[in-house]
């Protein structure tokens, strides 16, 4: 396991380099000129010159990397134009947020989305099968910016049980913190719960009809023990795949639902960074989604392996 381990970050590292170039190098074809922009609407040559000596920004391309990537590498991200405030700031602020938001939301999908496949595939072609598909088509065609709002029409304003909007943080009240996510958190997590009902279900037929599960029904196993420990570990490999991709994807997605419930996460952070030009904030934020998606996928590498040894080699 540890040598399995080992090789995967060795090739996290020349991605992440690779990333970090790529994430500078998109920031310089963006138009307008980041001295200008800082200097405000001033523009006294003297400080635009300041600021360009200040920031590196009268050095080659390379160089200007170089400095950033040393700042990067000690936690420094620059500052934010807008909020005046350390970019490492912002995002420690806005990322656990978005982290609660989104790991509620794959919590969800997962109690949902699973159990659903694994009853559609264990009774094909009955009742269950047909409902489970119909919720599934259900969960992908109905948008999230209308059940966001639907259901705050129902459990905020009619019924009273939830607040409509805001942020409260763990630390600070946990009962109201989860109140006040758990509606976006299904919001967010119902669409992913149709798409896992339909992969595990796929999954799962295709366990059903190997050998080793007709061998084990011959043993005279119980079908609870057949479908929950011998195809259902199987099956999980897509599963996992499908649950780290998109739990990567709402780190940086989840902007609508956010705004929708004004919760101030990371999606809004990165949208509103590019809207006002705050260059150090949409390229830190960038790096550290794109870090956060490259750890889960190797997260998921090691669960590949801890339900099927066998791919350690």
């Amino acid at each position: 396991m540890l040598n399995f381990l080992a090789r995967r970050i060795a090739q996290i590292v020349p991605t992440l380099f690779f990333v970090s170039v790529l994430i500078f190098s998109l920031q310089q074809l963006l138009p307008g000129d980041p001295a200008l922009v800082m200097a405000g609407e001033e523009r006294d040559p003297a400080v635009i010159e300041q600021i360009r000596q200040q920031y590196k920004l009268d050095q080659p391309i390379p160089v200007q990397y170089v400095y950033w990537l040393s700042g990067v590498l000690t936690g420094n991200f620059g500052e934010s134009l807008r909020n005046k405030m350390p970019v490492r700031e912002l995002i420690a602020q806005k990322l656990p947020v978005t982290l609660q938001l989104g790991s509620m939301a794959i919590l969800i999908a997962f109690c949902i989305g699973i159990p659903a496949g694994i009853i559609s595939a264990v009774k094909k072609g009955t009742a269950w099968d047909y409902g489970a598909n119909l919720f599934a088509l259900w969960g992908i065609s109905t948008p999230n910016f209308w059940l966001g709002i639907l259901l705050i029409f129902l459990f905020s304003i009619k019924l009273g049980w939830l607040p409509a909007s805001g942020y409260v943080p763990l630390t600070e009240d946990w009962r109201a913190s989860l109140a006040a996510t758990i509606m976006p958190a299904f919001v967010l997590g119902n669409a992913i719960s149709a798409i896992l009902m339909r992969h595990t279900r796929s999954a799962m037929l295709q366990v059903l009809e190997s050998d080793y599960v007709r061998t084990a029904r011959a043993k005279g196993l119980s079908e609870r023990s057949v479908i929950l420990k011998h195809a259902m570990r199987n099956a999980l490999t897509p599963i996992i795949t499908l649950g780290a991709l998109e739990l990567g994807t709402l780190l940086s997605g989840a902007v609508l639902t956010e705004q929708i419930f004004s919760i101030p996460g990371f999606g809004k952070l990165i949208v509103d960074a590019v809207f006002n030009r705050d260059y150090a904030v949409v390229q830190g934020v960038v790096l550290v989604t794109a870090t956060v998606y490259i750890t889960l996928n190797l997260v998921a590498d090691v669960a590949y392996v801890l339900v099927n040894p066998r791919l350690r080699g």
